[in-house]
């Protein structure tokens, strides 16, 4: 586990999340206490760590046949062997990937991303461009993010950032996420007055 501690805290706090158990202590608390806690929450951490591993998806493998979500539907990675590598481009159900032939997987892996990133930027415009009007708010510019534990953010100069994976997700997430983060040009919070405006054009925002 990650331990952390704190002299703002007065006892241990318990987190797990995709990257494991972290505990948060007060800054001079005994490795005892820490200790007994840990054992008399022991089945409670071992169930909430097997829960989350199991929800982990399977490592992407990078080869022709591989599942590519996109949007909330799944595409066939298609694997074309070109010398001249045109742009990855969805066809059907395929995303079809030219590359010359033996291309390492960690090539694959930087175009499939790369694909991802381009897609992500234009979906989340058009998001923006069809919300905007409606919330009355101007973002002053979409930018992407890579943030671990973040689908967005949006700052008080008006930049509103969005994870680049949320592109995967179905779209009436990401049209959630996209609102979310345009209320808080209105309302620089989450008080009662932003869930109004997120409510407005997202009245099931709540599901």
């Amino acid at each position: 586990y990650t331990l952390k501690r704190s002299d703002k805290r007065r006892s241990i706090g318990l987190r797990i999340d995709e990257r494991g158990l972290t505990v948060s202590m007060p800054l001079r608390a005994s490795e005892k206490w820490l200790h007994s806690v840990l054992q008399d929450k022991a089945d409670w951490l071992v169930q909430k760590l097997d829960s989350w591993q199991a929800r982990k998806p399977p490592l992407m493998q990078w080869v022709d046949g591989e599942s590519i979500p996109f949007r909330g539907e799944e595409f066939v990675l298609r694997i074309i062997p070109d010398l001249f590598g045109a742009k990855p481009q969805l066809h059907n159900n395929e995303l079809r990937l030219h590359v010359a032939a033996g291309a390492a997987t960690a090539l694959i892996e930087k175009m499939v991303t790369q694909w991802y990133r381009q897609e992500a930027l234009r979906v989340f415009n058009e998001c923006v461009a069809h919300f905007a009007p409606l919330m009355q708010v101007s973002p002053r510019e979409v930018k992407l993010s890579s943030a671990r534990t973040q689908w967005g953010s949006c700052t008080v100069h008006g930049v509103v950032r969005l994870n680049w994976q949320l592109v995967k997700m179905p779209l009436h997430l990401i049209d959630y996420v996209v609102v979310h983060e345009l209320a808080h040009l209105a309302e620089m919070n989450h008080s009662p007055a932003f869930w109004c405006v997120v409510e407005r054009v997202c009245p099931e925002y709540r599901e």
